[in-house]
C-alpha cells in the first residue's frame, strides 16, 4: 500500500509517531504543499490530506479510484463534496487530525458513503489501527466535546471564578479526565480550538459553542497562556 501524506511538519511528525515507517508492504511519501503532480497521485493508493479543508476545490484532483482521508474537524464531508461540485467523488473518509488527538489508539473517522465501510476496514487493518466511525458532522465527536469544555473553562476563567490551575485540577479530580481543559487547549492549540468552535457554532447556532470573549482574545493575541 502506497500512502501519500499531505500536511505541515507538525502533523507529519505526529503521523510518523502513529504509523512508523518500516511497516511491511507500506510506503509513505510526505508533502507539505497543496500542489501535486499527476504522477505523484498516480503512484499512491491512499492519501491522508490534512490540508484539504482549507481548499475544498482540490477534491477535484482526486479521481474516483483514490482513497482519501480528509482532516474533518471543521468540515462536513457532504459539504466538502457539494462545494467541489462533484457527482462521483473519490472514496472519501474524514478523520480527526487535530494536534495531539490524531496519534491515539483509536482513529476517529467519518464516511461520506456508508457503503465504503469495507474499504475503511481494509486500510485501517493494513495500518494496524483501531478506528471508530462517527457521524459526518462538523466537529465530529472528540473535537466538538473537548473544544466545548475548553470554551466553558475560559468562561470560568473570565469570570474570575477560579484559576487555570484550579480549573485543570478540578476537571481531572472531578471527572477523572487525563488532562484539564487548559492542558488540552495548550496541546491542541488555541487557533485550532477557535476554528472548531467557530465551525460548529456556524453549523448549529447552539449557544454552548459560542466562543468565549477571553478565548477569542487569546486567539487573536497569538494563543499564548500559561498552564
Amino acid at each position: 500500500m502506497r500512502i501519500l501524506v499531505l500536511s505541515g511538519p507538525e502533523m507529519a511528525a505526529e503521523f510518523k509517531q502513529k504509523f512508523p515507517e518500516g511497516q511491511e508492504g507500506i510506503t509513505y511519501t510526505f508533502l507539505e504543499r497543496h500542489q501535486m503532480a499527476d504522477q505523484q497521485l498516480d503512484a499512491v493508493d491512499v492519501v491522508f490530506d490534512f490540508l484539504l479543508h482549507e481548499q475544498p476545490e482540490r477534491l477535484n484532483e482526486y479521481g474516483p479510484d483514490k482513497v482519501v482521508f480528509c482532516h474533518a474537524a471543521t468540515v462536513q464531508l457532504a459539504a466538502l463534496v457539494k462545494q467541489a461540485g462533484l457527482e462521483q467523488p473519490c472514496t472519501l473518509f474524514g478523520f480527526n487530525g487535530l494536534p495531539s488527538l490524531f496519534n491515539r489508539e483509536v482513529l476517529e473517522v467519518s464516511l461520506y458513503n456508508p457503503a465504503d465501510d469495507s474499504k475503511l476496514k481494509e486500510v485501517c487493518d493494513a495500518l494496524g489501527t483501531d478506528y471508530l466511525v462517527v457521524d459526518d458532522r462538523v466537529g465530529m465527536v472528540t473535537p466538538r466535546m473537548l473544544c466545548m469544555l475548553i470554551n466553558e473553562a475560559f468562561y470560568t476563567l473570565q469570570e474570575n471564578t477560579a484559576s487555570i490551575e484550579d480549573i485543570d485540577l478540578g476537571m481531572k479530580l472531578g471527572t477523572n479526565y487525563p488532562k484539564g481543559p487548559f492542558e488540552w487547549a495548550k496541546q491542541i492549540g488555541i487557533a485550532h480550538v477557535y476554528q472548531v468552535l467557530a465551525a460548529v457554532y456556524d453549523d448549529t447556532k447552539e449557544e454552548r459553542y459560542k466562543i468565549c470573549p477571553l478565548l477569542k482574545t487569546t486567539y487573536l493575541r497569538g494563543g499564548q497562556f500559561e498552564v
